[in-house]
């Protein structure tokens, strides 16, 4: 595959595609070393998201990547807040409970200060604000209810299990950078939130089809968010017109996971075995985090 052919052939039908991709000159110049480069360049997935960027129309910048982390990680701080005020907390959590909400609560501040910190190294101005609804917060009546999107526990579950999705839809945007280093530390304990949390309602610690949430659209929509642009924190959020891979997904890279593994393995193991990413716009739709947020 010659990656540089292909830019000659394209160049025949679009005058412009050398100012896309240097539009989005992170996605390629950045990459390292040019044997990594070239070697990337080789494979179909690294081409697909190539042109993906290239093509999709939008402006992200890595200070806008950062941005919608830091709106994320403010809600989560938001709503960790609101749960330790909260009388249900205070009458219906145990000690143990109190610590793990508690170091939650801190781990969340400590990213809203890291990620603050590297958009104000770009001469970015940090987002301030993107506060949990007071109004729903008013009607979770337990603090770890059989009924789980009534209960605190309950959305805590789904609010993580969105967040460790929507880092994955956006980490590649910072590829060839540092500020990847950065996304994916947090990620990571983003991660063990979500387990954690699981494992405090009494669930297991992945994804699977025996949660008592299993239905909720945050694990079996597709598209179900706008498709196009919007700003709803005063900063580009890139449309989509494909929807990101269901939690049931069984097939990973075109290869179906759900044979060779043993008679025991079965689709809900496979789907298990991985965690799905969103894009953006549905992560902010109103079936996930977006009726959730605001004053």
């Amino acid at each position: 595959m010659d990656f540089f052919k292909i830019i000659d052939q394209l160049s025949e039908v679009d005058a412009d595609v050398l100012g896309r991709f240097d539009s989005r000159r992170a996605v390629f110049s950045s990459l390292g070393t040019v044997a990594k480069r070239s070697a990337l360049a080789a494979t179909p997935l690294f081409l697909g998201a190539l042109f993906q960027k290239a093509y999709a129309g939008t402006t992200s910048t890595p200070i806008e990547v950062l941005q919608y982390a830091l709106t994320l990680e403010l809600f989560e701080q938001d709503f960790y807040a609101k749960v330790k005020a909260s009388a249900v907390y205070a009458t219906g959590a145990s000690a143990a409970d109190k610590a793990a909400i508690d170091q939650i609560k801190g781990h969340e501040d400590a990213h809203v200060t890291l990620l603050k910190g590297a958009i104000t190294s770009l001469s970015g101005t940090p987002v301030t604000s993107a506060p949990f609804k007071a109004a729903v917060f008013a009607t979770l009546t337990t603090f770890n209810g059989p009924v789980g999107a009534s209960s605190q526990l309950g959305i805590a579950q789904l609010l993580e299990d969105t967040g460790v999705r929507a880092y994955k839809g956006r980490a590649g945007e910072l590829l060839g950078t540092d500020l990847l280093t950065v996304a994916l530390q947090i990620h990571s304990v983003e991660a063990r939130h979500a387990s954690k949390i699981r494992q405090m309602r009494g669930q297991k610690p992945w994804v699977n089809s025996g949660d008592d949430l299993a239905a909720h659209p945050t694990y079996t929509s597709g598209v179900t968010g706008p498709t196009s642009t919007t700003t709803p924190f005063g900063y580009g959020i890139p449309a989509y017109t494909t929807a990101s891979p269901r939690e049931d997904n069984t097939t990973q890279s075109a290869v179906p996971i759900t044979t060779g593994l043993g008679a025991t393995y079965t689709a809900y193991d496979a789907a298990a075995s991985f965690d799905e990413y969103l894009q953006p716009a549905e992560v902010l739709d109103a079936s996930r985090a977006g009726g959730l947020v605001g004053a």
